[in-house]
């Protein structure tokens, strides 16, 4: 394979997410949801793996810090502690170590991003279980199949991309469109 069928490869994906995507509204509906949240005076805790990792850091600065412009801070959490990580996966078990800050941080009505390109990540399957046991709404950004995460959530988006950088790439957009839809709900003056 050559760079341009890379490229086009990664086109078809975004394609084929736009497609599903007018007709589901997805990114819409979370990003209502997730707003509720924050009108509640709710958070949101988001985690995921190598990559994915970086891209819940990612995220959850865009909201304490700034995406657009100027506005209040709001509460996300990216379960990335390196110091919680590493206590807890020697204590607990690398599997534990997002449940934990699940356990920690979260409470009734707020929100949980997992990100999993495989779909399969043990750490994130215990999150979205302990996330769903204290009654928080659940959301997940996968892909390939979805594994075996496809269908344990409130909301799901399933990139069917075959590496997981491609994957991460329209994880990332998605992620930007949530932020963007909550900024446009909550802070308007800002559009």
């Amino acid at each position: 394979m050559n760079l341009i069928e890379s490229y086009e490869i990664e086109l078809n994906l975004l394609k084929d997410f736009i497609e599903k995507e007018k007709e589901e509204k997805l990114t819409e509906k979370v990003a209502e949801k997730l707003t509720e949240a924050f009108e509640n005076k709710k958070k949101v805790l988001i985690c995921g793996n190598g990559g994915s990792n970086c891209d819940a850091l990612h995220f959850a600065e865009e909201f304490t810090g700034r995406f657009r412009g100027n506005r209040r801070a709001l509460p996300a959490i990216s379960l990335s502690d390196s110091s919680h990580i590493t206590c807890v996966g020697n204590d607990f078990g690398f599997d534990e170590i997002f449940s934990r800050g699940v356990e920690a941080y979260g409470m009734k009505g707020d929100f949980f991003i997992g990100l999993s390109t495989s779909g399969n990540s043990a750490n994130v399957i215990r999150a979205v279980e302990e996330a769903k046991k204290m009654g928080m709404t659940t959301c997940v950004l996968l892909g390939k199949d979805g594994g075996k995460l496809k269908g344990m959530c409130d909301y799901e988006f399933i990139i069917p991309g075959e590496t997981s950088d491609r994957i991460q790439e329209i994880h990332m957009m998605i992620l930007h469109i949530i932020i963007e839809g909550v900024e446009r709900i909550m802070f308007p003056e800002l559009y």
